[in-house]
């Protein structure tokens, strides 16, 4: 499990090298729209949130940018659920909010602010402009009372 250290870490920090690269690689090279400096920044940011994923209870939710992060590491998906097996003890479910033809009422999601402050208060060190308050996704990590909350 990841256990917060009194020093801010990276998401960086969580998985090896290889796969950062690999990984950083395929969200540029899957969004040439974006400046060069950015997929590293959004892979870093997406590791920082999925770690925080395994020690939250609060639901939580990525930034637009995060998200894009989250999307190209679950599909690589024996790497992703080796990751949240050794972060989390157990794989971190992608839930998109349902939309207005589902026959669920919409939740509200989560908050940029909290996911950020939820973010540091894990360890890890928040990249400001990759969490954008205008692009909140239109997804959570599955908490709350589902099954694999950290606290039921």
């Amino acid at each position: 499990m990841l256990l917060t250290t009194s020093r801010p870490s990276t998401g960086r920090a969580l998985v090896s090298d290889e796969l950062f690269a690999r990984l950083s690689a395929r969200i540029a090279h899957d969004h040439p729209e974006l400046a060069t400096d950015l997929p590293p920044r959004i892979l870093d940011q997406a590791l920082a949130f999925l770690g925080t994923c395994a020690v939250t209870a609060e639901p939580i939710g990525p930034s637009v940018l995060v998200d894009v992060g989250w999307h190209t590491f679950i599909l690589h998906t024996h790497d992703y659920a080796e990751f949240c097996h050794r972060i989390a003890g157990r794989f971190i479910h992608h839930e998109p909010e349902p939309t207005p033809d589902d026959d669920v009422p919409h939740p509200i999601g989560a908050p940029i602010s909290r996911t950020v402050d939820a973010i540091r208060a894990a360890g890890f060190i928040v990249d400001a402009a990759v969490w954008t308050i205008e692009g909140a996704a239109e997804c959570t990590q599955c908490h709350a009372g589902c099954t694999d909350s950290p606290t039921g």
